[in-house]
């Protein structure tokens, strides 16, 4: 009797990738499969991988750094996942690791999912979404490790950066010669984003909160964030003594750039949870981004795993129903996946069957009879986040805020090359590519490739692609160098 497993991967409603390469401030076009580089300078996170992340789990609060599954000793399975996304890639891993026999149908013609990336007909490398890895993702580092994927992350400077109107920077500012918690007590006491009111009313928010307990007690801290789940951040904050100016200024960005929501919406769970692991792990700030693409520098290393393994990717294949029965006692139990491709159809038969697919994804897959079990039923209470990525190349570096002729010139990357938040444009947070991930994205005689990510996206999401991209340009001026390439 075989079961199905609801794996939601995300709780992204939409995300629409959008590359742009002609309007005014920008080259006129991207060149096809151009792949002569520069040599950049930047630091690769070799073996300090293991001996920094790992520091993650040890004296953490229970549950959130979990072992390695145990040796499993019974028969052998055949699992067919849908979706190929990172939660349907993680767990084709590790059931492979336990001896099964893994099958994954994609609908896409490429896998990853949200973290995804495909390469357009024009040789663009097109993403699904801006990703960066905080130093506390033990979890996916661990998955990274175990693939040979970890080798393709570049770390970057261990500081927050905010760009405000007029191009005024402000920071968060972790680099400090003693590790947590006093380089966290300084970055925020020392940060220029915040006024000196604001700093001090945050100071007491923070102070007053389970983030303290947690660098004695972990678990009991622990306890006590999980207890605020029912409590938006904004409210905890404001209770706390914190201001709302600190709230729009900083934690807004930061809770976009976490979970796509600000801090009116977001648990006081998460962004605490978040908090605690700063204030006691040094590296859990610390920024990576991979140096190239998704696809091939993240969901490559896995899909090879996966495939040397005798897994199988079947692309384009869409789950259409899940076909079922019940027995005796009445137990419903899953007897087949109804699968099309094109016009080709089949039956999927498995012993056991795992849904790795976000919200939307879910609810409509799923029998509407099944909404009589509570379990199935609690997940149409989910609500997802529409997000819209868009990716801009220009004929300069326009993150270069203190020397124009710098960035006017294409013979040498230049500008600032790290995350960056702001909390005055509809995009919460972008890179440019070209420093940050440059293996594939840097191209020699162009300059930056913007990546800009519009959350929520709602107001954007029934607008056509050029003009989501004429609003997005329009603002960028007010912040970066956009306006010098006409």
């Amino acid at each position: 009797m075989a079961s199905l497993i609801p794996f939601s991967g995300s709780s992204v409603t939409e995300t629409r990738g959008i590359t742009y390469t002609g309007f005014s401030g920008a080259r006129g076009s991207v060149a096809r499969k151009l792949r002569t580089r520069r040599s950049l300078c930047v630091r690769f996170s070799l073996d300090s991988l293991e001996t920094k992340v790992s520091d993650m789990s040890v004296n953490a609060p229970k549950g959130l750094f979990p072992p390695e599954p145990e040796c499993y000793r019974g028969p052998k399975l055949k699992v067919a996942i849908i979706g190929a996304g990172l939660a349907g890639m993680s767990t084709a891993v590790e059931l492979l690791d336990q001896g099964h026999e893994v099958d994954i149908y994609e609908s896409r013609s490429f896998i990853g999912g949200k973290v995804g990336s495909f390469v357009d007909k024009r040789g663009n490398h097109i993403e699904m979404g801006l990703h960066v890895f905080f130093g506390c993702y033990n979890n996916l580092f661990r998955l990274m490790k175990k693939v040979g994927a970890d080798k393709n992350l570049l770390v970057k400077d261990h500081t927050h950066t905010f760009v405000n109107k007029g191009g005024e920077i402000g920071e968060l500012d972790f680099r400090f010669p003693v590790g947590a918690p006093l380089h966290g007590i300084r970055a925020f006491l020392s940060t220029n984003q915040l006024g000196t009111y604001d700093k001090a009313r945050n100071a007491i928010a923070l102070a007053l909160s389970p983030v303290v307990r947690a660098l004695v007690d972990p678990n009991g801290a622990m306890r006590d964030i999980r207890n605020l789940d029912n409590i938006s951040f904004s409210d905890w904050f404001l209770s706390k003594g914190g201001t709302r100016a600190s709230i729009q200024r900083m934690w807004d960005p930061v809770a976009y750039a976490l979970g796509f929501i600000d801090c009116d919406n977001i648990s006081a769970r998460c962004m605490l949870t978040i908090f605690s692991l700063f204030a006691t792990k040094t590296e859990a700030s610390l920024l990576r981004m991979l140096k190239g693409s998704p696809d091939v520098y993240l969901s490559g290393p896995i899909r090879n795993y996966i495939t040397d393994r005798g897994g199988r990717f079947h692309l384009r294949w869409g789950c259409r129903q899940i076909l079922y029965d019940k027995s005796a006692d009445g137990e419903t139990y899953v007897t087949g996946l109804a699968m099309s491709k094109a016009t080709n159809k089949k039956i999927v038969k498995a012993d056991a069957y795992v849904a790795a697919c976000d919200v939307p994804g879910i609810k409509r897959l799923l029998p509407s009879e099944w909404r009589a079990i509570k379990f199935f039923d609690d997940i149409y209470e989910l609500v997802g986040v529409p997000v819209i990525t868009v990716q801009l190349r220009y004929n300069g570096w326009v993150t270069e805020l203190q020397d124009l002729e710098r960035s006017r010139q294409l013979r040498q990357a230049t500008g600032i090359d790290n995350l960056l938040y702001t909390p005055d444009a509809d995009f919460s947070c972008f890179a440019d590519l070209a420093l940050s991930s440059p293996e594939d994205y840097y191209i020699e005689g162009q300059g930056s490739l913007l990546q800009c990510v519009l959350t929520p996206g709602d107001p954007y999401m029934p607008l056509p692609n050029d003009e989501i991209i004429k609003r997005v340009s329009e603002q960028l001026p007010h912040y970066l160098r956009t306006r010098s390439y006409k």
